[in-house]
């Protein structure tokens, strides 16, 4: 009887090392997936409203890339580079007397470059799809002052895999339920 009292013992603390280990894994997951989602440092600058139609687009031609989308100026551009990439916008204030307080409640949206906005018609650092720029301001203004900065990876769980927005599918990182 004693050998087997011995044996569920052993068993509970394998069971024992094994949850502990898990928890460390979990752990380890979360600060690598928190390290990836850090942001790069903020830009301050101007952000302009662009109305539909928002295609064709330098980056997409006539696929339809939704509505969460702007067009970078020639800085941010970089020839092209900037196609697909997300950025974190915020409104931070108005540009002009006319609309002092333009900034909803909710001042920060996160975008998809789809398009550039060459110069000299480009009035700002990002041109904003209708729906992206009335999110953080009022349309009215036209034209507000922004932060911005660029989302290095965007992660989503689902119940097997980790997915990586820019297209890698991991399928050898399971999450236990």
């Amino acid at each position: 009887m004693l050998v087997h009292s011995e044996e569920y013992l052993c068993e509970a603390q394998y069971t024992t090392v094994l949850t502990s280990m898990a928890s460390v894994r979990t752990y380890f997951i979360i600060l690598f997936v928190m390290s990836l989602l850090s942001f790069g440092s903020s830009d301050t600058g101007i952000g302009t409203i662009n109305d539909p139609p928002y295609s064709p687009s330098a980056c997409y031609g006539f696929q339809d890339q939704g509505v969460m989308i702007a067009a970078a100026n020639q800085d941010l551009w970089e020839d092209g580079a900037a196609c697909g990439k997300y950025f974190q916008v915020t409104c931070t204030g108005g540009t002009n007397l006319g609309t002092p307080h333009p900034c909803t409640d909710s001042p920060t949206v996160t975008v998809m470059i789809t398009d550039f906005c060459p110069p000299p018609g480009c009035k700002g650092d990002l041109d904003l799809s209708h729906e992206a720029f009335s999110a953080i301001a009022d349309p009215a203004a036209g034209g507000i002052q922004i932060s911005y900065q660029q989302k290095i990876a965007e992660v989503a769980f689902n119940s097997k895999y980790l997915i990586f927005e820019v297209g890698i599918k991991m399928q050898d990182w399971h999450f236990q339920q």
